[in-house]
């Protein structure tokens, strides 16, 4: 039987709102004993039940599961990754046989808050970001190859930077089904190692999958710039759309060796690519007029809300310095993955930026996040990935 959580009076709108959180200062009490990570049950201050979820010491104190009274077993597992699954079908993004690189699971985009499964070829790659997640990781294994079948035959667990500092895990990462060392999987039929090792999230982006097509649209002829280029999956991308010249730049060593890589495995000795090791506000500096294609893709600026203020000052610098650098009659792609920036907020920084640089600019697209990272219309929140493509006169 599942502990109770009871919430304060008149807490439980949002719930019946269906919105998947329950924070801390709306909760009355609970049962005593009840351990992080446990599924617990929320009532009303009426004691009328309301939803079942993970129970979790923090400002977010329980992520929820499911608004019925049911039990969280291996059925209910098997049920949600066969509903996130089929979704993926639908979307001809899984079972597709130019493209076996998509996200699974997207956490409360699929009703399942703290969880996020990235499938690369064979290997399915599970992050936990809540002990509760962490808690079932077997039972969610276990679900995910009762319904793909030989598709998947490796999960490999990557929980060890995500999950809580204070629920003192000490999860390592690891294969806790199989195990592999092909790390090769195809995006649209382009080839890409994939180092879910060591390589940051689950080891790609697998989100600006539509916007690397987009680019690839506009690269033809043109000199392209990929600022903070991780895997160089907008270089590659930019490569196969006929682009003259391709520059990938990133602060990492280990980024640009992995971007070399995925170039040679598509376009092997092609001399249009060349990757620097280099800061981007430095190359941006030195290297001015050169580029009729930038893409600018930071990691996230503000991991908490705390951090919005400088953030948004960071996006402004940044794309003053696109703005100023680029060609005339060029394209900007220009990114933000920060969950906290909200689209308005993005697009003030930005717009502040071209008015700052003193350049005409229109705007040809408003990027998001692709099918496969949904969005539960009833967590608005789960709208992370913003971007803009820019002509820029």
């Amino acid at each position: 039987m599942y502990k109770n959580v009871y919430l304060k009076r008149g807490k439980e709108d949002s719930l019946k709102r269906f919105h998947p959180w329950v924070f801390s200062g709306a909760i009355h009490h609970a049962d005593d004993g009840i351990e992080e990570g446990e599924i617990v049950r929320v009532l009303t201050n009426s004691d009328e039940f309301i939803a079942i979820g993970h129970y979790q010491i923090g400002s977010i104190t329980v992520r929820i599961l499911s608004f019925r009274d049911i039990n969280i077993d291996d059925t209910f597992w098997r049920s949600r990754i066969q509903s996130a699954f089929a979704a993926r079908v639908a979307m001809k993004i899984a079972n597709n046989p130019t493209n076996n690189t998509y996200r699974l699971v997207h956490g409360e985009g699929d009703n399942l808050p703290g969880l996020v499964i990235d499938c690369y070829g064979e290997t399915a790659v599970m992050q936990a970001h809540s002990v509760g997640m962490h808690v079932d990781r077997e039972a969610i294994a276990r679900a995910i190859i009762d319904v793909m079948g030989e598709q998947i035959k490796n999960i490999y667990y990557k929980s060890e930077t995500t999950l809580p500092f204070k629920a003192d895990l000490r999860q390592q990462n690891e294969f806790i089904h199989g195990s592999s060392d092909n790390d090769i999987a195809i995006e649209n039929g382009l080839k890409f190692h994939v180092d879910w090792l060591r390589g940051q999230k689950t080891g790609f982006f697998v989100d600006q999958r539509d916007n690397r097509s987009l680019l690839e649209y506009y690269a033809q002829g043109k000199s392209v710039l990929n600022m903070f280029c991780y895997t160089g999956g907008f270089s590659v991308y930019a490569m196969r759309g006929g682009a003259k010249l391709v520059h990938s730049v990133d602060s990492s060593a280990k980024a640009i060796e992995l971007t070399n890589e995925n170039i040679a495995l598509n376009f092997p000795n092609d001399n249009r690519h060349e990757a620097f090791c280099e800061d981007a506000f430095k190359y941006l500096e030195e290297h001015d007029n050169k580029y009729d294609l930038i893409v600018l893709d930071p990691p996230a600026f503000a991991k908490h809300r705390g951090a919005l203020h400088n953030a948004l000052k960071g996006y402004t610098r940044l794309n003053v310095k696109g703005f100023q650098r680029i060609k005339s009659g060029g394209i900007l792609f220009t990114f933000s993955c920060s969950q906290v920036v909200t689209k308005d907020n993005f697009r003030n920084a930005v717009f502040t930026a071209a008015a700052q640089a003193g350049r005409k600019v229109r705007i040809l697209h408003q990027l998001h996040q692709p099918a496969d990272h949904p969005i539960n219309i009833y967590h608005p929140e789960g709208e992370y990935l913003k971007g803009l493509v820019l002509y820029v006169e």
